[in-house]
């Protein structure tokens, strides 16, 4: 795996995980690398600090009112995102994912919890997985 530092035409930086070079290239071809900001496809591929001597250490702008609006409207649209994309598996989230890594079960993407523990096991064994802390959803009047 490969991080590339990379920036939309809208000017928002963010980190891309590919296999290799190759396939950055492909996914970036069919339009398939998006910024999570504004989802704009237009992508260039930043040079990294990691290899540039001496690179200027850039000063985090503070957050203002605008951008708090702008994360908390990216927030809710990614919980829908999975919401809409991901079979809630709830307490058998490794579970579900040993099954899906070892073939037993068609590959499919799964969101759901799990303790420290199994995710020790899932690193272990190999399993990729990430974790998107997601507000609860709001409650309804019953």
């Amino acid at each position: 795996m490969i991080a590339y530092d990379l920036q939309c035409g809208n000017g928002h930086a963010f980190e891309g995980w590919f296999e290799d070079s190759k396939a950055f290239l492909g996914q970036k071809k069919k339009g398939l690398v998006a910024c999570p900001i504004c989802n704009d496809t237009q992508i260039l591929r930043l040079p990294s600090t990691f290899a540039i001597k001496n690179a200027p250490s850039v000063k985090p702008k503070e957050v203002g009112p605008r951008d708090e609006k702008m994360w908390a409207r990216f927030g809710k649209q990614l919980g829908e995102f999975v919401e809409k994309n991901f079979d809630d598996v709830g307490c058998n989230f490794s579970k579900e994912a040993l099954k899906i890594h070892y073939g037993a079960t068609e590959p499919r993407n799964i969101r759901g919890v799990s303790t420290q523990a199994e995710e020790k096991t899932l690193l272990q064994e190999g399993v990729q997985f990430f974790k998107i802390p997601l507000p609860a959803p709001p409650e309804t009047d019953s």
